[in-house]
Formats: structure tokens, C-alpha cells, sequence
């Protein structure tokens, strides 16, 4: 009887913050571990139906790199990296389309409908909603900046009751151009602005913003981020992280978090409970 009464209690812990999210749309970043194990990929599938029934509008936004790498050595397609950024040259944006809008996408997809949820896979050449430029050709290749994003084309979707997989291939403005392979934060921050969500929540491989000793910080601001980025305390694979959270949060979305998608119900515990388990950044 008092696992039931403990049980309790914690549905009616959620009860507040499911009343405040309630029709609200929340865009999620799915990638690192979460996306690759097993068992994460269960709870994430879980964790989204769950959403989907309390009325939360979830939408998602994949990466796929290490598949990509995979199936590029696989057909011994030199592939090389400048300042963390993949040079796409023409060869590899067609990898890149195969398996991020082909493989990884559909996979996402069936997953969540197994669970019974209505999920339905685009990516940004579907009618054109994304747009991009390229970043530097010289330098990058294919790798793009949006430039425009449709919104009407996911929120039509998400008033027809799906749950958008979208995959982060962009569309060029010339006519019959292979596209642009984007990277995958900025295209969750930039459809988050766009169709005017209330938070964006990035999945990660670690527990979210931490200090020079490990800790965690549970809560920014956006002065406070640009500080420790100044100071180094934010460096490496943080830095596009916490950048393509303030794009978002500067372009109207609420909040944004940055959570370990290696934990269990990472999001769940982030979006329903006081404490939550990653960390917040606010204006």
C-alpha cells in the first residue's frame, strides 16, 4: 500500500506541469546514446507517447553522424571533418540524405508507431520547408545555414494530430540542387522559433552544463552562458550545444535543455518533476 501512496504522489507532482505544457508544443533534439541503444530507444518511444497523451505537442529532430561515418567507410568514401563541421561534398550528401532521411528517419518513425503514437517522417526538401545556403562551399562543401523555414508545413501536421520526425536536410533554392546537410541543433532550433514551441529539449551524453568540477549547473541565463564560454568553462562539443540554445530561446522559445539522454526517462523527469535532471537556460 505505500508504493500505491508513493505512486500517487508522484503522478500528482506531475499533475502542475502537465496542466502548464498541455497544448504546448516542445521540440526535441534526439541523438547520442539514446539514439543508438536498444533499450533508450523503448524509453524514448515511451517517454514521447506519454507526452502525446497528456496533449503535449512533441516534435522531433534527428541527427544520424556516426551512421553516416559508418556507411561512408563502409564504401570507402573519404570523409573529413574542419572545426567539428562535416565537409559535404556531393558524394557524401547523398550518403548523408540515404541514411539520415532514409534509414534513420523511417526507423524513428516505425518505433514510435509501434508504441501507437501517429508519428509521420519528413525531412526539409518536403515542400521546401527548410531552406539553406551553403556555409562556406570552399570550405565545407554541402553543409548549409538556413536561411528559411515554413512553419505552416509542421504545425499543419501537428493540428492534423502527427508527431513530426523530421530529418536535418534542407532544401536549395536552384532548381534540381542535391540539398544541404545541416547541423542537427541548429535545425531543432531554428524549427522552434519557427512554429513557436515552448521549450527545446537536446538529448546528450552527458548530464548537461557542468563546471570546472564536475558540477552540474542546473540553471542559465543567456549572459551567464556567454560568460562561461568566455571563461572556458563551457568549451568542445558544449559550445554548439549552448549556441543552438540561445538561438532558440532569442528567437521566442521559452526554455531550453540540455539533458542526459543515457538516463532513463531523461525528459520525463526533466519536463514533469521540480527538481528535473539537466540544465535550463532562460533569457
Amino acid at each position: 500500500m505505500k508504493a500505491k501512496i508513493e505512486t500517487v504522489k508522484t503522478l500528482l507532482e506531475a499533475l502542475p506541469f502537465i496542466k502548464e505544457f498541455r497544448k504546448e508544443i516542445v521540440v526535441i533534439k534526439y541523438g547520442g546514446s539514446a539514439q543508438t541503444s536498444p533499450q533508450l530507444k523503448e524509453k524514448f518511444a515511451e517517454d514521447i507517447l506519454l507526452m502525446y497523451l497528456v496533449g503535449i505537442k512533441p516534435v522531433i529532430i534527428h541527427g544520424g553522424g556516426k551512421k553516416i561515418t559508418e556507411m561512408l567507410d563502409a564504401l570507402k568514401i573519404d570523409t573529413k571533418f574542419i572545426d567539428g563541421q562535416r565537409v559535404t561534398t556531393k558524394e557524401v550528401m547523398r550518403i548523408a540524405e540515404m541514411i539520415l532521411s532514409g534509414e534513420i528517419n523511417k526507423e524513428i518513425v516505425s518505433l514510435l508507431n509501434s508504441h501507437s503514437a501517429k508519428a509521420i517522417g519528413i525531412s526539409g526538401k518536403d515542400a521546401h520547408f527548410i531552406t539553406a545556403e551553403a556555409k562556406d562551399f570552399s570550405k565545407w562543401g554541402l553543409t548549409g545555414n538556413i536561411t528559411d523555414v515554413k512553419a505552416d508545413v509542421v504545425s499543419n501536421l501537428i493540428h492534423e494530430g502527427f508527431i513530426p520526425v523530421i530529418a536535418p536536410i534542407a532544401a536549395g533554392e536552384e532548381m534540381g540542387h542535391p540539398g544541404y546537410n545541416i547541423n542537427a541543433d541548429l535545425c531543432a532550433s531554428y524549427v522552434a522559433k519557427a512554429i513557436g514551441a515552448n521549450k527545446i529539449i537536446f538529448l546528450t551524453d552527458t548530464e548537461g552544463v557542468l563546471d570546472n568540477d564536475k558540477n552540474l549547473y542546473t540553471s542559465l541565463n543567456a549572459h551567464e552562458v556567454n560568460n562561461l564560454k568566455l571563461d572556458g568553462t563551457i568549451h568542445g562539443g558544449m559550445v554548439p550545444k549552448v549556441d543552438a540554445c540561445l538561438e532558440a530561446i532569442t528567437g521566442g522559445v521559452e526554455k531550453a535543455h540540455i539533458i542526459d539522454g543515457r538516463l532513463e526517462h531523461s525528459m520525463l523527469l526533466e519536463l514533469f518533476t521540480s527538481e528535473g535532471v539537466g540544465t535550463q537556460i532562460v533569457k
